[in-house]
This record gives C-alpha cells, sequence and structure tokens, in this order.
C-alpha cells in the first residue's frame, strides 16, 4: 500500500479507531487496524473484536495512493502520536512490511494476515438523528448507575427506549438508578424500540461525538430483547462505530421511581458535595454519611464510638417533616455531579425508602434515584 496524509488528522483518527481494541484480544489478528486506501481519495481505519467496530475516513494529500494492510492498532497509534507535524508517508517494503516516514523519522512495522481479519458489520439502516453534545451528556449522566458486575450482564449495560420524539436512557447497578430524557429525530414517525447497550461501550463512543453537530443512530434487532442485534452510531464527519447488543431482562425500573414525596430539600450543588467529601474522609470504606434535615439546615456526619468523627453544617430549604438518613458517600457525589444545575433538589418519602435527586425545576429531564443505608442500630 502507499499514501501520504497529514500528521494531526492522521494521529486522530488512528486514536479514534484504536479505542475499540480490545485489551485481551481472542485471537492475536484482533489487535490490529486495517488501513484501506479508497478511490476517492479516502483512508479508512478500522477495528473490530466481534463485540464492537469502529471506522474513521481519514483525506489524504498525496498522488497514487492504493492498497490495504493490518498492522497493530496500539503501535501504530503510539508511533503516530509521537510524530512531528510533517506530512506523513506509508509504504510497503519489497518484504511486504508497512514503512512509515515523517521528516527524519522512519519506521518499519509488520503486517498481520488481512486474510484472517474478520468483514466489519454493515452500519444498520438509520433510525433518527440526536444531537452529538446532548448525547454525550445524557450517557455520561446514566452511565455512572451502570453495574460493573460481569456476572449480572444485563444490569452493565444502558437501556435505551427510543418512543416518537423522545429517547430514554436508563442504568442501574441495584443500589442507584439513573434516568435520563430527551428528543430525537425518528426517521420514522411512530418509531419504538427498545435495547440494551454495553455502557462501557457507550460511554466510549460518546467521548468521540465532540466536533460533530448530530449523530446518527441505526438499529438492527433481532432476538429476544434484541440480543445478537447490533446499534451503530455515525457522526456527521463520517466516524462510524457499531456494538453488539446485550440480551437478559432488565428490572421493571418504574417501580423504583416515587411519584409522591413527603419531604424535600434544596441546597446549592457545589458546597454541598464539597461537605460530603469533607465529612467522608473520616468514613470507614463501604460506611454511609448521616444526613439530618430540618427547617435549621442540613447537618452531615461521619464516623462514631472511639474512631475519628466529623460533622458540617449546610444551608438548605427544606419542608417535611425532620429527617435522618444515610447514604454512601461516592454514590452521593456521583449523583451531585451528574444533575448538570447549580441547585440541587433531594425528594424524600422515608428515611428507608429510595430518595430522588434532580436539578432545580426537573433540570433537564435526568433523575438520580439512590437507596439509603439502613442504620446499624
Amino acid at each position: 500500500m502507499r499514501f501520504q496524509a497529514e500528521r494531526d488528522t492522521l494521529a486522530d483518527a488512528v486514536a479514534w479507531a484504536a479505542r475499540a481494541l480490545p485489551a485481551r484480544p481472542a485471537a492475536p489478528v484482533l489487535a490490529g487496524m486495517r488501513l484501506a486506501v479508497h478511490g476517492d481519495g479516502q483512508l479508512t481505519l478500522s477495528t473490530f473484536d466481534y463485540e464492537q467496530s469502529a471506522l474513521a475516513a481519514v483525506p489524504l494529500t498525496g498522488p497514487d495512493a492504493y492498497g490495504t494492510a493490518l498492522v497493530s492498532g496500539r503501535l501504530l497509534a503510539e508511533i503516530v502520536k509521537s510524530l512531528p507535524s510533517r506530512p506523513v508517508n506509508v509504504d510497503t517494503d519489497e518484504h511486504g512490511r508497512v514503512t512509515l516516514e515523517c521528516g527524519s523519522a522512519k519506521f518499519t512495522l509488520l503486517t498481520m494476515p488481512e486474510d484472517e481479519y474478520p468483514a466489519l458489520p454493515d452500519m444498520p439502516p438509520e433510525s433518527g438523528k440526536v444531537g452529538a453534545d446532548l448525547l454525550a451528556q445524557a450517557i455520561g449522566q446514566v452511565a455512572i448507575a451502570a453495574g460493573r458486575d460481569d456476572t449480572l450482564p444485563a444490569l452493565t449495560g444502558i437501556r435505551m427506549e427510543f418512543a416518537d420524539g423522545l429517547v430514554t436512557l436508563v442504568a442501574t447497578d441495584r443500589y442507584r438508578l439513573a434516568v435520563r430524557e430527551f428528543p430525537w429525530e425518528p426517521v420514522i414517525a411512530g418509531t419504538e424500540a427498545t435495547v440494551l447497550v454495553p455502557a462501557r461501550t457507550l460511554t466510549e463512543a460518546a467521548r468521540s461525538f465532540g466536533g460533530s453537530a448530530q449523530v446518527s443512530i441505526g438499529l438492527a434487532e433481532t432476538g429476544e430483547q434484541g440480543a445478537q442485534g447490533i446499534i451503530g452510531w455515525e457522526t456527521s464527519d463520517g466516524r462510524r462505530t457499531t456494538t453488539r447488543l446485550l440480551g437478559g431482562e432488565y428490572p421493571r425500573y418504574q417501580t423504583l421511581l416515587p411519584t409522591e414525596f413527603t419531604a424535600t430539600a434544596e441546597l446549592a450543588a457545589a458546597p454541598f458535595a464539597e461537605a460530603v467529601k469533607r465529612v467522608a474522609l473520616v468514613a470507614e470504606r463501604n460506611t454511609p454519611v448521616r444526613l439530618a434535615f430540618s427547617r435549621a439546615g442540613l447537618t452531615l456526619e461521619a464516623g462514631a464510638g472511639d474512631e475519628a468523627t466529623a460533622s458540617e453544617t449546610v444551608e438548605c430549604v427544606y419542608d417535611g417533616e425532620p429527617l435522618d438518613v444515610n447514604f454512601n458517600p461516592q454514590y452521593l457525589l456521583d449523583g451531585l455531579g451528574a444533575i448538570g444545575s447549580d441547585v440541587a433538589v433531594i425528594s424524600f418519602t422515608t428515611p428507608t425508602r429510595p430518595a430522588v435527586l434532580t436539578g432545580k425545576d426537573g433540570g433537564d429531564g435526568y433523575r438520580y434515584v439512590l437507596m439509603p443505608i439502613r442504620s446499624a442500630g
């Protein structure tokens, strides 16, 4: 193969495609990145491990470009990132190895057998579009609540519910629940679908949405609950990702969303978060911080007995009977960081029932439901 490309655009595309490379490839060839020159003056860079694929295009600058090659994706990414800001020339030598030159730097890479590399899945038909920044923000807000226990694979996913004009993202690890709703533009009015996408893959995809105005979403469902189906994302600059959907039964999360409340607290999010961080310094691992709400304000406490203790008072506007509740401090901080508002609102039913954390005035359609920790006493 042979081509020339600008270093910055090549490095950015290689780094993006390398994100989909598996940490522990099932076969050596899956650690490869496929480079392919096309007749329209474009170079495509692709990776695929049977679960997730990524494809990026780079405009070429030199004449006589042609060919394909499969090389180590991580090594290529490290090399291109280190190059000076000069044109990059790639060629194959008489031994079939890939040579890469930039300025006075020259590298030689071994190639992998292309005939053993799997074909990338096709991008599913477009189902609709959504603003790139909006989608990336929503994914970040709910991904914090996704489970990390691979023995419960359904909980490691983000549930995506598509309805006419509205997308709902849901994630839960059984201790907290995050829900975000936002508008989208379906290709066909009345489109409805529900899929379960690996949270880790979706989070990685969201990082690639920057610089794009809109993201096209494609769905190809097969089997029970979308098992073995795929979902695809394509940005307006031509970068494309597909991932295989998860199967399994997802919890009926709607029953965990309280609809009536007996008390609410409204307080500045940043000072509240800083107070939680300070008080939690004395909390032993997996022990809660205690929050005492009253019309006089909020008192936070941690530690007990002969151990180190801490307490701090924070101003808040509280409506309801005095209430004491215990929360995991990190889970509480995760929610405060995700609400996207300067003012946090916590709504309660009882000290032992889930509390709902939102931004003021409902924020942006985001709800973070947090289970209290029962007091040892």
